[in-house]
């Protein structure tokens, strides 16, 4: 394979279309770091760094990435890739350097990382109580919901008074709102509605008590922002993990853990962090690697600006077969 040419490392701020707001703080803008990877024959791999949400602290991804691109000129990808630890700074090389490695075996990203890759994700919508019909006449068939923002009574009763056709499935997210035994009651209150999952519903996730919330409830159970970076809970507590590969370390690693995940009989959904249309690309393929489920990516939305047009949702799917890698180039 022809060795890596040259990198580069290019900052990005994409104004969001609304303020991003949660209990850690707000943003206005995204910001991240591309890394373009370009071979000897002129082939070219793009990545994506997104900073933490909703503030990138003290860490320091841009230092990261020029310590780790600077010997890279010289290496093949996958030699480049062999000496790359998993990282959250780093996961915009690693795409680089799989997308371009992809690009020079003339294969889509996905058909990279999983022979058996399905040709097309489906994709959960995500927005407020107000927004289920627009999403259902879209077409997603999945709808995500934020929880733990009212008393859980009024939310639940809010489930109830939605008008959803047949097929249309509920995935709800309480972000740690509750206690064990309003949990409970939650679980109890939402019978008979089409539930798909029901995310972090534990302010305290203690394993046993997950444990014993999944197997009252009938339907699957979800961790989420409780996962730690490699390291799969054994027992798993629940039926379902949601995996967002900017916080685990890289695709690869991501690919790892969910491929954990389901050998222990376990339920793998995809999540992006509000990526650029780069990152959101890499992230699409790798949940083509990983199951049939509706993954969480269609957050394209939130981006009033990207750096480039992003992978196409039609009918609740997107297509990761277009072309070879990731299939998206930046406007730069």
């Amino acid at each position: 394979m022809s060795p890596v040419a040259a990198v580069a490392v290019l900052p990005y701020a994409l104004p969001l279309a609304r303020p991003w707001r949660s209990a850690a703080g707000g943003a206005t803008r995204r910001r991240g770091w591309l890394v373009r990877v370009e071979d000897a024959a002129g082939r070219v791999g793009w990545g994506d760094s997104p900073a933490p949400l909703p503030d990138p602290g003290d860490e320091d991804p841009a230092g990261i990435l020029a310590a780790l691109t600077a010997p890279l000129p010289g290496r093949t990808p996958q030699q480049a890739l062999a000496g790359l630890a998993p990282s959250p700074a780093a996961i915009g090389l690693e795409g680089a350097l799989l997308d371009l490695l992809a690009r020079q075996r003339g294969l889509p990203l996905a058909r990279l990382l999983a022979p058996d890759a399905a040709d097309r994700v489906a994709v959960n919508a995500v927005v407020p109580f107000d927004g289920v019909a627009a999403a259902v006449a879209e077409g997603f068939s999945v709808i995500k919901l934020k929880l733990g923002l009212a008393p859980w009574r009024e939310e639940v009763a809010a489930l109830r008074g939605l008008a959803l056709p047949d097929g249309v499935r509920l995935r709800l997210d309480a972000n740690q709102a509750w206690s064990r035994d309003e949990a409970v009651a939650v679980i109890a209150a939402l019978a008979g509605l089409p539930i798909d999952s029901l995310e972090e519903p534990l302010r305290d996730p203690d394993p046993a008590a997950l444990a014993a919330l999944q197997a009252a409830a009938p339907f699957a159970l979800a961790l989420d922002e409780s996962l730690e970076p490699g390291r799969l809970p054994d027992p798993l507590p629940v039926r379902r993990l949601v995996l967002k590969p900017a916080r685990l370390g890289g695709l690869r690693a991501t690919l790892a853990l969910g491929n954990a995940a389901r050998r222990a009989g376990g339920e793998v959904v995809v999540t992006s962090l509000v990526e650029s249309a780069v990152g959101l690309a890499a992230t699409a393929a790798l949940a083509a690697a990983l199951g049939p489920l509706a993954h969480g990516l269609a957050t394209s939305s939130w981006l009033a600006e990207d750096v480039a047009t992003p992978l196409p949702i039609r009918g609740g799917f997107i297509d990761v077969m277009a072309g070879e890698g990731h299939g998206v180039t930046p406007r730069l």
